[in-house]
């Protein structure tokens, strides 16, 4: 029996909108191999922490603008297929991403589609069962991000 392999993580944006009805939308983005509906993610930078790295991603493959989450809403898992045909597991840690505007012109814009979904369509139209879950539940995550304590850097008290 082979060793199960530790999975490789990569960091996520999920794109969203809030419409003037107070619906969500979630933009969705075509992977470049396959063409299925997929959220912008990649590989973390090593001089960008996670959430500048899924932020990174949205502008790249996607164009998007806006302002990216301090923590992330969730993870899920998939297996990446690499450019030889094997893959390799990867737990991807998602970060929300408040989209402000999309550019006219970004790195990947000729090799993937974009299309705005509502949140049980965009759900329905990712292969993977966690992320399907983490977009139906978006309105919760993002109310349940919003309480949050921020974190404070911790004040050093001195004895008068």
């Amino acid at each position: 029996m082979g060793k199960a392999k530790t999975p490789q993580v990569q960091c996520a944006a999920l794109p969203y909108r809030r419409l003037a009805n107070a619906a969500i939308e979630v933009m969705l983005i075509t992977s470049r191999d396959t063409g299925r509906w997929v959220i912008p993610k990649g590989w973390q930078d090593e001089n960008l922490g996670p959430q500048d790295s899924a932020e990174r991603e949205a502008r790249e493959e996607g164009g998007l603008v806006g302002r990216i989450g301090a923590r992330p809403i969730g993870h899920y898992r998939y297996r990446k297929r690499l450019p030889d045909g094997s893959s390799v597991p990867c737990s991807v840690e998602v970060f929300p991403l408040e989209v402000k505007r999309q550019l006219k012109s970004w790195p990947e814009r000729k090799e993937r589609h974009t299309r705005w979904f509502m949140l049980r369509e965009a759900a329905a139209a990712v292969q993977e069962r966690e992320l399907a879950a983490m977009i139906r539940s978006l309105r919760k995550l993002l109310m349940a991000a919003q309480t949050q304590p921020a974190k404070t850097a911790r004040r050093r008290v001195t004895a008068a």
